[in-house]
């Protein structure tokens, strides 16, 4: 039961995922403050890593690990960026 259990689920999950994804499309395009905008990028990055995440279990290798590890560095760094220049109009001081 659980061997045919486990793709199903992880199918549904990526197609969750996706679906996550594209609400956040639609927030990043009729966002009305650059603050929402900033949130559906984040929204953006996490679902794509855990969608890699994801397609990693499915064809059970881990390349996608890494891949996934480098979108979250990156994601983070580009997300306190923005914040601190909606916060204060500057990056680098």
């Amino acid at each position: 039961m659980s061997a045919s259990l486990l793709p199903v689920s992880l199918l549904l999950a990526e197609l969750l995922l996706v679906l996550a994804m594209a609400f956040a499309v639609i927030r990043l395009l009729r966002g009305p403050r650059a603050q929402d905008r900033i949130l559906a990028l984040d929204t953006m990055y996490v679902d794509a890593m855990l969608l890699l995440l994801v397609h990693g279990m499915r064809e059970a290798t881990t390349v996608y690990v890494e891949v996934a590890l480098v979108i979250a560095m990156l994601g983070f760094v580009s997300t306190a960026a923005l914040a601190r220049f909606l916060l204060r109009g500057e990056v680098i001081e």
